[in-house]
């Protein structure tokens, strides 16, 4: 079967042949004519087999043809909103159509000015488009076909109940699509209070897993040394050929010119680029003239390169199945393999779920960095003062520093901040064991804090 056959608006076919794409996936197959014939769906599959396309091109097949308006698609975190949004954009360019991320951390004014100027696909996360619709400020917003992607994802981080109040927003008169990886009991209720006499497809097979011949490595970072740390890990490392994927086509252009700049021999291939190009880049990787390649996922799809000895995943992949595609570049007719993995520590919960899902025997460890107190460590102090809440004993902290002025006060609080942060740090790129360690407790103990209140919310 060819993309060909589902006969796709001609506009939409551009798309999916420049991003490279030629036989659907199984569950492109099976759920592409059911979107298309306008039933709502249940999906079990996981992320990374194709579900982003298989939901992104009806959709956009739809409003290329004007036979709907509007699109929402609501995603559990702002990096898969990112994702989902650049690949649908991508997809359909051609067809002239525009998408809008929506989810916290940011103003509200630009998202709310494009959903009412009728940007046509909106990829959301929980939070934020809940508290738009509760305020109303985007009663505008009635799409014709919604999706709930990483729907046991949404369940895990407590997003449910939010799922359910955002729907009451939406017209009954839509098509609705849900995708989950799993399918737990609350789920399935949820898919019976939101869809109407949906069809079933499931395409889930055999757990995803690592090969054992590849050493796989992770750098826990302050964001801003990534820059830094790709850097000093091609100086170090003793690689014949290195494969770096990163997560968007902007970024793999200005990876790639920074390795440039530091007299490396990069390129970068991602699906703007032409054809022949294209081509150009890749025969000069296989040739061993260019030593590195500055890729993303989708233009890096079938490249089959012989001696990658090292992949490094500039930014985490979103999904277990994009880590084991990425790295198993690298291993191949049992020779050794390097997979080298950047996460930021607010990436930090992505990791340990892919650890988790694929069994990776993954080790932590650091580099040296230039020493002393760089921006990077300032960066993380002062992030770190601006989510600090304030103790409960504070107070008495303070009575008992009295005798101290306030600017002396400062700067040894400030001092120990710093200190500490050093201890975990010091001259180096990447946390230390305890430092993570720690993080970790942090992380469960929010977690579990956030599940406590919204129960009591419940309660009430």
């Amino acid at each position: 079967m060819k993309f060909d056959d589902f006969d796709f608006h001609p506009d939409v076919r551009k798309g999916i042949r420049i991003a490279g794409f030629q036989e659907p996936s199984p569950i492109q197959k099976e759920v592409i004519p059911l979107i298309i014939e306008g039933h709502d769906m249940v999906g079990q599959a996981h992320t990374g087999t194709g579900k982003t396309a298989a939901f992104g091109l009806p959709i956009i097949d739809m409003l290329a043809r004007k036979e709907i308006e509007r699109a929402l698609v609501i995603v559990p975190t702002r990096e898969l909103a990112s994702q989902v949004s650049d690949e649908i954009y991508h997809l359909g360019r051609f067809a002239g159509i525009r998408t809008l991320e929506v989810y916290g951390g940011v103003g509200y004014g630009r998202q709310i000015a494009l959903i009412h100027k009728g940007t046509q696909i909106i990829v959301a996360t929980p939070g934020r488009l809940k508290d738009l619709y509760r305020k109303g400020k985007i009663d505008v917003l009635s799409p014709e076909v919604v999706v709930l992607d990483e729907a046991d994802e949404m369940l895990d981080m407590g997003f449910l109940d939010d799922i359910k109040e955002i729907f009451e927003f939406i017209p009954q008169n839509r098509q609705t699509l849900l995708f989950s990886a799993t399918m737990p009991e609350p789920i399935k209720q949820l898919a019976d209070q939101i869809l109407f006499e949906p069809k079933f497809i499931s395409v889930v097979g055999e757990e995803a897993t690592t090969n054992n011949v590849i050493d796989q490595r992770y750098y826990v970072i302050n964001e801003n040394q990534r820059d830094e740390a790709i850097i000093k890990l091609l100086e170090t490392e003793k690689y014949n050929k290195c494969l770096i994927f990163c997560r968007m086509k902007r970024e793999v252009d200005r990876v790639s010119e920074l390795l440039q700049a530091h007299r490396f021999k990069a390129a970068g291939l991602h699906g703007d680029m032409e054809q022949v190009d294209r081509d150009a880049t890749v025969k000069s990787f296989r040739r061993n003239e260019t030593k590195i390649l500055v890729a993303t996922d989708v233009a890096a799809r079938g490249l089959d390169v012989k001696d990658v000895t090292h992949v490094i995943n500039f930014h985490i992949p979103f999904d277990p199945q994009s880590y084991v595609h990425r790295i198993g570049r690298t291993g191949r007719a049992g020779k050794a393999g390097q997979a080298i993995t950047l996460v930021s520590t607010e990436e930090f919960r992505e990791l340990m779920r892919i650890r988790k899902e694929v069994g990776a025997d993954m080790r932590l460890e650091t580099m040296t960095g230039e020493g002393g107190v760089d921006s990077s460590t300032i960066d993380f102090v002062l992030q770190a003062l601006e989510e600090t809440a304030i103790h409960p004993e504070i107070d008495r902290v303070l009575a008992a520093l009295a005798h101290l002025d306030q600017a002396t006060f400062i700067k040894k609080a400030l001092s120990y901040m710093v200190g500490q942060v050093q201890t975990g740090m010091g001259g180096q790129i990447g946390f230390d064991q305890d430092y993570v360690d720690d993080m970790i407790k942090n992380y469960q103990s929010e977690k579990q804090q956030s599940g406590n209140n919204r129960k009591r919310k419940r309660r009430r």
